[in-house]
């Protein structure tokens, strides 16, 4: 490895470690996919993301927001009301998404097919 391929590859490296706080979850991707067909409350959130817990939504939520993707809105009461909404910067991931959507869908076909193979041995 020349010094030029080792210097690409370090920076290479700090850029996966600068995106995977965010992308390095179960759930941060699916709750930004969930927001961007508007904004919703927290329980209709945890109603749109399937087998999520309401600590660790809370959790993810809390990140989220830290990291500018997300913004809540606390609506005065009674009852109070807390509702979430992407922010613009939130579709700076819509290509990383689609990416991982298209790669997800071409991998569950290639385990259905192995495992279809398997079946017929």
């Amino acid at each position: 490895m020349t010094t030029a391929d080792f210097s690409e590859c370090a920076l290479a490296m700090q850029a996966l470690r600068n995106a995977l706080p965010v992308v390095n979850s179960k759930w941060k991707l699916q709750i930004i996919v969930a927001l961007r067909g508007g904004t919703r409350h927290f329980r209709g959130l945890e109603r749109s993301v399937a087998g999520i817990s309401t600590k660790v939504l809370a959790k993810e939520l809390k990140e989220l927001e830290a990291h500018q993707f997300i913004a809540r809105t606390v609506h005065p009461g009674p009852p109070v009301v807390v509702d979430y909404h992407v922010l613009p910067y939130a579709h700076s991931l819509d290509p990383v998404i689609e990416v991982i959507k298209a790669w997800g869908s071409q991998h569950q076909q290639r385990l259905d097919a192995l495992h279809a193979a398997q079946v017929e041995k």
